[in-house]
């Protein structure tokens, strides 16, 4: 597949499995998984043929990672981003003592009242790097980064989990665990 078409299906599938998959009548079970010929047929149904073999190259090429098959190659679920409920079972893990987040100078003000909330999401998402949190952050403008102070939020008692893909997860980010990153130079 050319990578515009990597994009394209990539799109697709996070909107079906992790944020509307009544749309095309699959249904996530209480861990976002679902049978693979279950969202190959939906999706066929729904003007979007797929082989099993693309479906697995979408996943393997993804560049966020942002869907994994179970150990069995028989179920799929999309990593992390869930605006519909489902328990991803992944357990407390000890973070670095820095994570990153990426937005912009818009939202800057709410969330230094109020820190990182996951809006419509079930968790505030976090990397591990600034040029990551840079990348995210430069979808909608020009980037600004946050630096989280992790391992003192975990002392805190804030939970922190890390998915298949590498996005650390957290509830609510409050703001006296923010600090700005200035421009890279």
């Amino acid at each position: 597949m050319k990578d515009n078409d990597i994009v394209r299906v990539s799109k697709r599938l996070a909107l079906h499995l992790r944020h509307a998959p009544e749309r095309i009548g699959i249904r996530l079970d209480d861990n976002g998984w679902v049978e693979v010929s279950t969202l190959l047929a939906a999706l066929g149904r729904h003007g979007l043929a797929l082989t099993r073999e693309q479906l697995a190259e979408v996943v393997e090429r993804n560049d966020k990672r942002r869907f994994s098959f179970d150990d069995t190659g028989t179920r799929i679920r999309a990593s992390q981003g869930h605006s519909v409920a489902v328990d991803l079972g992944l357990p407390t893990a000890t973070p670095p003592p820095l994570l990153y987040h990426g937005t912009v100078e818009r939202f800057l003000p709410a969330i230094l009242r109020e820190g990182l909330r996951p809006q419509r999401r079930h968790d505030v998402h976090l990397s591990a790097a600034p040029a990551t949190a840079a990348s995210v952050g430069a979808r909608r403008g020009t980037p600004v980064i946050l630096e989280v102070g992790a391992r003192a939020m975990a002392a805190d008692g804030h939970e922190f989990r890390l998915s298949a893909n590498g996005v650390w997860l957290t509830r609510h980010v409050p703001p006296r665990f923010l600090r700005r990153m200035a421009p890279p130079q």
